[in-house]
């Protein structure tokens, strides 16, 4: 993808900036305490505090001040041992209280930064302007009924990080990269599940253009896209939306508007407020939130090894290219069955039949790893009986397919199919005389095309069911037909 626009009058510059709402892992919501899990019943989850009723006090929940401060220094980035909350004020039917219980100035987490991985092993820096707490707001439906709105509050109330970048992307290939970096450095710290198709993690994405070293241009904000494709795709039409209405004469106006997956269009939602128009001031039924070094530390003491770091170290370890190694740590739980599958077996090995064999068939049935038939130690057995010449890599593919199907130990599979790879020499030589014996004019011919020896070979293997052992085939062949 490029990182510029091309219109009648050249090229044009994208600027990308993102603000991520990642849902927090957490049984309970920010503020109560009713439950925060997926895909209940209607308003079954719903506390006088989320409903907004009167006299409700919120009350914080310390696990997901933990879990935003564990998000930080997951990103590199400053935690602020004083912050507060405050009241951002505006009106929605799915907002209960009227106002949204969030941070303005003094936010929990500070400046960070997020290394994003781009084509050929290129890498780019991008800063991570602060990191919120914030509410969310309930879920407005519309396709219920004919005439009426219903509103569904199980979501109200759930904590959300607001994780807020600087304008340093420039291609929807980049915003792309950042979004699943930022959710792949969430998942291996658990602080966010990252599913996207659960609303678990959305992102706004500002997108303004500008001729190459002009001044920022005016911004649209593209709200709550909910997967990486549409990102790319809603990114690529805003740009050149925006440089074909400046063409021709058009002014942009700062706003705020939707995608249309369907039509692969962005349209207008409302015009764009600006933060004083939140009219933002602190919240007077909560303390600030203050943190001592002890508490910092004894959180960073709990993160575990995080994508970057595990990468080098599966190249160090196990031998792996960056780009093999980059590919499997791009999901903790891929990373995570490669070092099961390659605890006593060929990394090399193993690491190819994750990227090639198994990501194609998972991929097919639309199944991630952790649905996977195969378990990480079948796979390590199977890559052990190639490895140990007890099957041919032929026969491995169709081992593979019956673990696929049936899940079972491949070793079993082998035994009860009689799979295991023919080296007996006194039975090769037997079935190459034979082939011999039965082709004189191929034989006659090999002198003169020696690409023959290649079907020769092939004959061998039909014999054997591809059971053949290779290289005793080949070294059998040669010693009967090079004399």
């Amino acid at each position: 993808m490029s990182n510029l626009v091309t219109g009648k009058t050249g090229d044009w510059e994208i600027v990308i900036g993102i603000e991520v709402h990642a849902q927090i892992i957490s049984q309970s919501k920010l503020f109560s305490g009713s439950s925060t899990s997926f895909g209940s019943e209607h308003n079954t989850q719903v506390s006088f505090v989320d409903a907004g009723m009167p006299g409700m006090l919120p009350v914080i929940n310390s696990i997901c001040v933990e879990q935003a401060v564990k998000t930080g220094l997951g990103l590199n980035a400053k935690i602020n041992k004083f912050s507060i909350f405050d009241r951002k004020n505006y009106f929605y039917p799915d907002l209960p209280q009227g106002y949204q219980i969030s941070q303005f100035e003094q936010p929990i987490v500070g400046e960070g930064k997020v290394v994003i991985d781009l084509e050929k092993g290129v890498e780019k820096e991008v800063r991570i302007e602060r990191l919120h707490l914030e509410q969310d707001a309930g879920k407005s439906m519309h396709d219920q009924h004919p005439s009426y709105s219903y509103v569904d509050l199980n979501r109200s109330g759930v904590a959300l990080m607001e994780i807020v970048s600087m304008p340093d992307m420039s291609s929807a290939e980049e915003a792309q990269a950042y979004i699943k970096k930022l959710r792949n450095i969430m998942k291996y710290l658990q602080t966010c599940d990252g599913n996207m198709e659960e609303g678990s993690l959305r992102a706004d994405i500002n997108v303004s253009v500008r001729k190459p070293g002009d001044e920022l241009g005016t911004r649209c904000e593209i709200k709550n896209v909910n997967s990486i494709k549409f990102i790319g795709q809603a990114i690529e039409y805003e740009a050149k939306r925006q440089v074909d209405l400046i063409e021709k004469g058009g002014v942009i106006k700062q706003q705020t508007r939707l995608f249309d997956p369907k039509k692969g269009q962005t349209r207008s939602m409302r015009s764009k407020e600006e933060a004083h128009d939140y009219r933002y001031f602190p919240d007077p039924d909560l303390l600030p939130l203050t943190f001592t070094d002890e508490f910092i530390e004894g959180i960073r003491k709990t993160l575990p090894e995080l994508p970057d770091i595990r990468r080098k170290r599966l190249v160090e370890d196990f031998d792996l290219s960056l780009y093999d190694a980059g590919i499997l740590v791009s999901d903790k739980e891929t990373a995570d069955f490669f070092e099961i599958a390659s605890k006593d077996s060929n990394s090399k090995l193993v690491c190819n039949w994750i990227i090639g064999e198994l990501f194609s068939t998972l991929n097919k049935n639309n199944k991630t790893i952790q649905e996977s038939p195969v378990t990480p130690e079948n796979l390590g057995k199977l890559i052990n009986l190639i490895d140990d010449g007890t099957i041919t890599g032929r026969i491995a593919k169709d081992v593979f397919e019956i673990m696929i199907e049936s899940g079972d130990n491949p070793v079993s599979i082998v035994d009860s199919n009689d799979m295991r790879q023919v080296s007996d020499e006194g039975e090769l030589e037997s079935i190459i005389e034979k082939i011999i014996q039965s082709n004189p004019d191929q034989v006659k011919s090999l002198e003169e095309k020696p690409n023959l020896m290649g079907w020769f070979v092939g004959q061998v293997m039909k014999e054997t069911q591809g059971k053949a052992n290779p290289k005793s085939v080949n070294e059998l062949l040669n010693k009967k037909l090079l004399k």
